[in-house]
């Protein structure tokens, strides 16, 4: 076994996304706020499936994106999630590592079924893959993804990783909580790094305290966007949070939408990396997740910042212009355009 047999090992929700195309009524139907997104029960996710017609599916979750998004790219990837034995769990599995990620956490043989995040898209025109005023309503239902536990986090596997990257969603169980920390102390006693995106401002609010501690005492590599980092900080003026961060973090990438990026470092440097130009913008979903994936595979073959930025937002360019929160295009072509 070589020092480090893995670039990334990704710690996350494990989603089915289903995505399929309906009308307003289909919505009206089962009361989703048209463009939101709704937690749903398990008995709600099988009425909503029955009723949906042709649809695609995929494996999904944050984090899930972000390992599929450094593996197109070229980089040696581990994902680590709970599905449950059953169809839902067959075809994470499959996809998963079908895009080149491997994935090994045992499925659960009893208890809730896998997680599915169903996707109705409403639009106008006739393309399905580029439609006009496309909207994505989804509705959610976290099943077996919430029963991450530390037993399902290899050790070894985190040792042969040069960055172990989690993502904030999953604070939201205890033992999930307890499986990160796992994975982070192994992480460093091994001498690795540790990334770790904030998610979701909600997800901040919920936990404030404890990914303060995070980012001051276990955190290398951080990744927010704007909204996050001022719900985090508690703070609205970028250049106080800028300065906060280059005194806790050894690398921070801070989002803004077509504003593009700050690269923030703990030697003081702070990068101002542009947004790639996109022509039309699709669907924002997983934007921040294929930057993640970008600047991570910049990070572990040894790219300068600035380089790995542009990376970073050139990946985050190519999702937006499709549905879903995957990019068509071959990414480890980008990859050697940089």
């Amino acid at each position: 076994m070589s020092e480090h047999e893995y670039d990334v090992v990704a710690l996350g929700n494990a989603i089915v996304d289903i995505l399929s195309y309906a009308d307003d009524a289909f919505l009206e139907r089962f009361n989703l706020p048209k463009g939101g997104m709704t937690l749903i029960t398990d008995k709600q996710a099988e009425l909503i499936y029955a009723a949906m017609g042709t649809a695609t599916e995929c494996s999904g979750g944050s984090a899930a994106n972000t390992a599929a998004g450094v593996a197109g790219l070229g980089a040696r990837v581990l994902f680590i999630g709970k599905v449950k034995d059953d169809q839902f769990g067959d075809i994470f599995t499959h996809d998963i590592t079908h895009v080149g990620v491997e994935y090994h956490t045992p499925k659960a043989k009893k208890g809730k079924p896998t997680a599915q995040c169903l996707v109705i898209v409403t639009h106008e025109g006739d393309s399905r893959i580029k439609a006009k005023n496309a909207e994505r309503t989804m509705a959610t239902y976290l099943g077996a993804s919430t029963d991450i536990t530390a037993a399902d986090v290899d050790e070894a596997s985190i040792r042969v990783a040069k960055v172990t990257y989690i993502e904030g969603y999953l604070w939201d169980q205890p033992a999930a909580k307890e499986a990160c920390m796992k994975a982070i102390h192994a992480a460093h006693d091994a001498g690795n790094k540790v990334a770790f995106t904030l998610s979701d401002p909600f997800c901040v609010d919920r936990h404030r305290k404890d990914f303060l501690n995070l980012v001051e005492k276990h955190v290398d590599i951080l990744f927010a966007n704007e909204h996050e980092i001022r719900s985090l900080f508690e703070e609205e003026d970028l250049r106080k949070i800028i300065i906060r961060l280059q005194g806790v973090c050894e690398v921070a990438a801070v989002t803004r939408s077509a504003k593009g990026s700050y690269i923030i470092t703990s030697d003081g440097s702070v990068h101002d990396i542009p947004a790639h130009p996109v022509e039309e913008v699709y669907d924002v979903t997983g934007a921040g997740d294929l930057y993640a994936s970008g600047f991570l595979y910049g990070y572990v073959n040894g790219w300068a910042h600035e380089k790995s930025g542009a990376l970073a937002a050139r990946c985050a360019a190519e999702v937006i212009k499709y549905l879903g929160g995957r990019p068509l295009t071959d990414l480890s072509v980008i990859a050697q355009e940089i």
